[in-house]
C-alpha cells in the first residue's frame, strides 16, 4: 500500500520523500550496513518520483546522515578533495565498518559493555588470597 501512495509523482508525494531523505539519520550503535541500506532504498524511492539528486549531493546527505561520532571521519574523508562520490563515501564507510568488526568496536555500546565488564571483574575479590582483580577459580596461588 505504500508503495503505491509514494509511487505517484504528486508534489506532496514528492514533498514527503524529500523531507524523509533529507532528515533521514543515524542512531549512535546502529549498523552502519544497516543505515547505509535504509539510505539507498530512500534514494530509490525519491528516483522513483523522477526527483534527481546528483552523485555528490548523494555523498554529502549520506554523510550529513551520520552520528557525531562520525565527526573526524567525515572531516578526513573530505579534507583536500574537490569531487566526492557516492560510492567513495559508501566505501569507506563500510571499510570503517570492517575495521572496527575487526577490532572489536561493533559499536559505542559495545565499547561501553566492555569497559563496565573490566570494572565489575577489577572490583572481585579472591576468596583464597583475599586479593582485588580475580576470584578464586582463576587465582594464581592455586
Amino acid at each position: 500500500m505504500l508503495e503505491t501512495l509514494y509511487a505517484t509523482k504528486s508534489l506532496a508525494n514528492r514533498l514527503v520523500l524529500k523531507q524523509r531523505l533529507f532528515t533521514f539519520s543515524m542512531n549512535e550503535g546502529e549498523l552502519l550496513r544497516d543505515h547505509i541500506n535504509q539510505f539507498i532504498t530512500l534514494l530509490n524511492d525519491v528516483k522513483n518520483v523522477e526527483v534527481q539528486i546528483d552523485e555528490e549531493d548523494q555523498a554529502l546527505l549520506l554523510l550529513c546522515s551520520l552520528p557525531l561520532s562520525y565527526k573526524h571521519f567525515k572531516k578526513t574523508l573530505i579534507y583536500g578533495r574537490d569531487k566526492l562520490s557516492f560510492e567513495d563515501v559508501k566505501g569507506h564507510l563500510l571499510s570503517r565498518e570492517k575495521l572496527d568488526n575487526k577490532f572489536g568496536l561493533d559499536s559505542k555500546a559495545d565499547r561501553q559493555a566492555s569497559v563496565l565488564v573490566a570494572s565489575k571483574k577489577r572490583d572481585k575479590r579472591c576468596y583464597y588470597c583475599k586479593k582485588l582483580g580475580h576470584v578464586k577459580a582463576d587465582c594464581y596461588k592455586l
